[in-house]
């Protein structure tokens, strides 16, 4: 076996870790994320939550397609991979539709949370993992020379975004007791979240042609 197959092999298998990791983690973070948003009526928190979930489809996405690579790598990428991205952008536009008109109804009804602290401690938490996850998924990917790998870097780093918008408007309302903050930052989870979703149907789309 040569160093070049060594090394391809064991990016490989930190690939898989770090996809293993990501569904694991937004998993967990969704299931937070919903508890909390649900009882301290924050819909920015709530709709975070709702994203993490969408995002373990793309996550189990990605790691159908390591565990392909590992037995053929010189295989295309294959169906599932297809189906799961489609349905990840489903999921996406399913959720920016969703915020959009529950925020704007909280506008109008002048609603506000009840409390923001565990967003502030779950998008802190969220930005030092997943500022984690996208450099390590940016090594691995320039290693493998992986646009998939690469795309999905890019995924993460959108949830860091997000995470950013969130600690942004828990943090507002905590000083400053301006509930409408809450409706405006769920409108930033609806762009990044339609943004998410046409990437992957424009991905899924990728897929199909290579395969014709």
């Amino acid at each position: 076996m040569t160093n070049l197959k060594i090394n391809v092999d064991r990016y490989l298998q930190i690939a898989l870790w770090l996809g293993y990791f990501t569904i694991f983690y937004n998993l967990l973070e969704g299931l937070v994320s919903v508890f909390f948003g649900a009882k301290g009526e924050a819909l920015t928190l709530f709709g975070f939550g709702v994203d993490s979930f969408v995002e373990v489809i793309s996550g189990i996405g990605i790691v159908v397609m390591v565990l392909r690579m590992r037995r053929n790598p010189d295989s295309g990428r294959s169906a599932f991979e297809s189906m799961a991205l489609r349905v990840t952008g489903g999921g996406f536009y399913l959720l920016s539709a969703g915020l959009a008109g529950t925020a704007i109804y909280n506008i109008v009804t002048s609603h506000r949370p009840e409390t923001s602290l565990p967003g502030v401690v779950i998008s802190i938490i969220s930005i030092s993992i997943m500022t984690a996850l996208v450099a390590g998924k940016r090594r691995i990917g320039a290693a493998l020379h992986s646009e998939p790998i690469l795309e999905d870097a890019e995924c993460s780093l959108v949830c860091v975004y997000m995470s950013l918008i969130l600690l942004a408007a828990s943090l507002i309302f905590r000083l400053t007791g301006f509930g409408l903050v809450d409706s405006i930052g769920t409108l930033g989870l609806v762009y990044f979240s339609f943004h998410e979703g046409r990437e992957s149907f424009k991905k899924a789309k990728d897929i199909q042609s290579d395969s014709e």
